[in-house]
């Protein structure tokens, strides 16, 4: 076993740690997501995890703490570093969990509507029963304008969200989520949210699973900046809307929006011609927009584009990409090539990112209100000394 620093001895890999219990991959990563295991990156590689040796030997002895009795052993945050509690999803071995479900599982059959729920710390979807478009809706303009405009009307119609229960505080995100969502794809029947955007986009009904399948998998990125500004906002008293706000504009500022622009033109770039085009571009430039130089890959990407039944043109862009670099189609590879597969917008990649993202974001207000430590982060002065010229 490797030595880790300051942590020597007590965290162990996972081949290690299977090896100890004599389970199997996916039962550990129910450990993991269910608190009875506390896992961390490993600092020689990020890609992977490492497992709290001192719960693997407990477990081997038999005894199986509750659910959520095992926390990571608290630290003060490191200098520009903000601690964040957060029982919304958490990454295990390049899988995503969403409240101990393992998302790409739940992108199979779940709705939206049915993740936001379990984000949101809900019991069904029965939250979104009953709610009608707004008569005075937001119209015109791109969807990612009518996203801001819709949130950016509703932080200023709501109250603080300080004074509100976890009751209010749900019906609000359900309510936000679904004027997003009409604002996105246009007035109409109250039908599944994938439903709605498919019928936006005239998108033929039996290819809107993929829709709701990117939805779901977008909900949620684990702790990202985007989820800071969340907490901070709400944590604050501002309204879920604005807290939401607030995330979601730094998801659009962040070097991700720059990659779904690279990923979606290459994306239509080479599937003209996958073979020559990938050649090409990988020889005067060394890589490809779209792959990671992991060959273990994004469990939302691969699930996402197994679902797809891809057309032979766009198979090869994935296929020629992945044997040219050794790695896998990242998460915003499988989006734009679901677009394609779907004749979208060039911009709809991403516009499915934001729309699903925002539901995790919502959700994590919601949470920083109800259950949210405070956020520990320290601002240090650096500038010229008070009253100097």
């Amino acid at each position: 076993m490797q030595v880790i620093g300051e942590v020597a001895g007590r965290w162990i890999r996972r081949n290690e740690a299977l090896e100890r219990l004599g389970i199997k991959t996916q039962t550990l990563y129910a450990y993991v997501s269910r608190g009875r295991v506390v896992a961390r990156p490993d600092p020689a590689d990020s890609r992977r995890s490492l497992y709290d040796a001192e719960a693997i030997e407990r477990l081997q002895r038999g005894e199986i703490p509750p659910a959520g009795a095992v926390t990571a052993p608290e630290r003060s945050a490191p200098r520009g570093e903000a601690d964040i509690a957060s029982s919304l999803s958490v990454v295990a071995d390049n899988r995503l969990f969403y409240r101990g479900l393992d998302a790409a599982q739940l992108a199979q059959q779940a709705t939206l509507e049915e993740v936001a729920c379990r984000l949101w710390g809900g019991r069904d979807a029965g939250l979104f029963t009953g709610l009608k478009p707004r008569v005075d809706g937001v119209i015109g303009m791109s969807i990612r304008a009518r996203l801001f405009a819709s949130l950016a009307r509703r932080a200023e119609e709501d109250v603080t969200s300080l004074d509100c229960d976890g009751e209010l505080l749900r019906g609000q995100a359900a309510s936000i989520l679904n004027e997003v969502i009409d604002a996105a794809a246009g007035p109409g029947p109250r039908l599944h949210f994938h439903q709605r955007l498919a019928r936006g986009w005239k998108t033929l009904d039996r290819d809107s699973h993929l829709i709701r399948r990117a939805l779901v998998l977008a909900a949620d990125e684990g702790q990202d900046p985007a989820v800071l500004a969340v907490r901070s906002a709400a944590g604050a008293g501002a309204p879920i809307a604005g807290a939401a706000l607030a995330g979601i504009t730094t998801v659009v500022g962040s070097a991700l929006m720059r990659d779904f622009i690279e990923v979606s033109a290459w994306a239509v770039e080479a599937r003209r011609d996958p073979a020559g085009a990938t050649q090409r571009r990988f020889q005067e430039t060394g890589n490809l927009p779209g792959f990671s130089e992991s060959s273990e890959g994004d469990a939302r990407a691969m699930a996402l584009l197994a679902a797809a039944d891809l057309p032979a043109d766009l198979a090869a862009v994935i296929s020629e990409g992945e044997a040219a670099t050794g790695g896998r189609a990242t998460f915003t590879m499988a989006l734009a090539i679901v677009a394609r597969r779907l004749e979208l917008p060039r911009e709809a990649a991403a516009d499915m990112f934001l729309l699903g993202r925002l539901t995790g974001l919502l959700g994590h207000a919601v949470d920083q209100v109800m259950n949210g430590s405070p956020i520990r982060a320290r601002l240090r002065y650096v500038g010229p000394e008070p009253g100097a010229n």
